[in-house]
């Protein structure tokens, strides 16, 4: 037996149902040209944005930058002025006892009472700069020669062998505050 034909509207309605069920399956209608353009310029402009926002970025963040290295060499300024503030008013107290010394001096005919009154300021003051980190140079004196802490101003024949290349006399003491040399020790060394 030879199958009827079916009628051809119940044929158009199966390929109909067919052809849903194909693009349900493979998705919506492919995109046009029109789709992909709005979907590239939507691309473009995030990017611009994306653009907008990191230079805007850079810019609060340069601007800080400069605020913050502005604050910093104003601070670094003022400190330098200041940094000296406490060590001159504790020199002050100082500055004072060498006024009421100059006054008694004019009434005093003892030179040995003149001397311990200088004495007494004097380590006063000493001990002052050594509150602050100010340390005198050991005894320099038959101690090889240091370049890295002495200069030497002269040499002169030395009186005895093993004081060839040292130090025989200190012309000015030299200091380091802290570990740092503030004043190189002027020294006179043996040939």
């Amino acid at each position: 037996m030879i199958p009827k034909p079916m009628e051809n509207k119940d044929h158009e309605e199966q390929e109909t149902a067919l052809n849903l069920d194909e693009n349900s399956v493979e998705g919506a209608t492919p995109p046009t040209d029109e789709v992909a353009e709005e979907n590239t310029l939507s691309q473009e402009e995030k990017l611009t944005l994306e653009v907008v926002e990191l230079k805007e970025k850079y810019l609060r963040l340069y601007s800080d930058f400069e605020n913050f290295r502005k604050r910093t060499a104003k601070e670094r300024i003022d400190l330098i002025k200041t940094a000296s503030e406490e060590v001159l008013k504790d020199l002050i107290p100082v500055v004072d006892d060498f006024e009421r010394a100059f006054k008694a001096a004019e009434k005093e005919t003892d030179p040995q009472k003149i001397q311990e009154g200088n004495q007494l300021i004097f380590q006063k003051l000493v001990k002052i700069l050594d509150s602050r980190g100010l340390k005198p140079m050991e005894e320099l004196i038959g101690q090889p020669f240091n370049p890295d802490t002495q200069e030497a101003i002269t040499q002169i024949p030395s009186p005895s062998p093993e004081l060839k290349g040292a130090v025989i006399d200190v012309v000015e003491k030299g200091y380091f505050l802290g570990e740092k040399v503030v004043r190189f020790a002027k020294v006179v060394t043996g040939a």
